[in-house]
């Protein structure tokens, strides 16, 4: 396994204007993010962008010297939905992140190598070794796995020869995509019914939070899928991911204060001390840590 760390952005979890996502992009081509993830994976009603917009904004990250992967949806629920990927998986021109069981198969029936996104249930070796043979060359640990679980697995991987050059990628930053539904609640919260919710996303650019009857940030709501309240932030656990044997590191996007985060991460990979710049405050890492997930461990440098 490669000791050297890739820096990756995730795909887009929210709905911004279109203009908002381009000049958003235009912005992580000038940073040292190596590799970056296009796409709509939470909802086809966003459709300020167009499966031939992500596919022109993704030449022209390529033009600007990033690696860039499709992303599809993590649930389908529509034979429109179903065609998309369709085209996603038959693109011929970038490689494709499946977040579903249904793209891991059209991409295996194609015979193109691919990876997969937190939302594919991989825990254990069985299960990797099984998508290894459909074609699956690079995977992203599900967030609520912890390093020691990693670490167990990467030494099973090491011990057996059926899966070789496999790389992990980590969810190292951002709110944590927790679970998806068939209802829409952030549709919902607006008294509106999902099939006419009127773009209604496009008024929380970074979801809608949920708080305890006590004021406790629980969730953020985010159409049909829930994410964590706090950012999770994994900054100090890049040496422990070298270690084991981590190939790439996620962040997920967030409309204020990106490029900040992607510079301190970037500087910690070089072996470098990052810059006085601040990270958003409200964070957690207890997952890594086989933590209740809000929890957050102290960590010193």
């Amino acid at each position: 396994m490669t000791q050297q760390m890739n820096l990756t952005l995730g795909p887009l979890l929210y709905f911004w204007p279109k203009q908002d996502v381009y000049n958003f992009y235009a912005a992580m081509a000038e940073t040292d993010l190596d590799l970056i993830y296009l796409g709509e994976t939470v909802c086809s009603k966003r459709r300020q962008l167009k499966l031939d917009d992500w596919i022109g904004l993704a030449r022209d990250l390529r033009s600007c010297g990033k690696e860039v992967v499709l992303s599809t949806m993590a649930l389908l629920e529509a034979e429109s939905e179903l065609k998309t990927l369709r085209r996603i998986c038959r693109n011929a021109e970038f490689q494709v992140e499946a977040n579903d069981m249904a793209a891991v198969q059209l991409l295996s029936e194609e015979g193109v190598s691919f990876s997969t996104g937190p939302s594919i249930n991989i825990y254990n070796l069985r299960v990797l070794q099984q998508l290894y043979r459909s074609g699956m060359r690079r995977w992203v640990m599900p967030v609520e796995l912890g390093y020691q679980t990693l670490t167990e697995l990467h030494q099973q991987i090491l011990e057996c020869d059926s899966i070789p050059d496999l790389e992990t990628e980590v969810f190292a930053y951002g709110a944590l995509p927790l679970a998806y539904a068939a209802r829409c609640f952030t549709a919902r919260y607006r008294n509106l019914p999902k099939d006419n919710c009127e773009f209604c996303c496009l008024s929380y650019p970074e979801g809608l939070p949920v708080r305890s009857q006590e004021g406790t940030p629980l969730f953020t709501i985010n159409g049909i899928q829930t994410l964590s309240a706090e950012h999770y932030n994994l900054e100090y656990e890049l040496e422990t991911m070298r270690r084991i044997g981590v190939s790439h590191v996620r962040l997920s996007p967030q409309q204020q204060g990106l490029e900040t985060v992607v510079q301190r991460f970037s500087e910690r990979l070089q072996g470098r001390s990052p810059s006085h710049i601040a990270i958003l405050e409200g964070q957690c890492n207890g997952y890594w840590f086989g933590r209740p997930g809000m929890e957050h461990v102290e960590r010193s440098e």
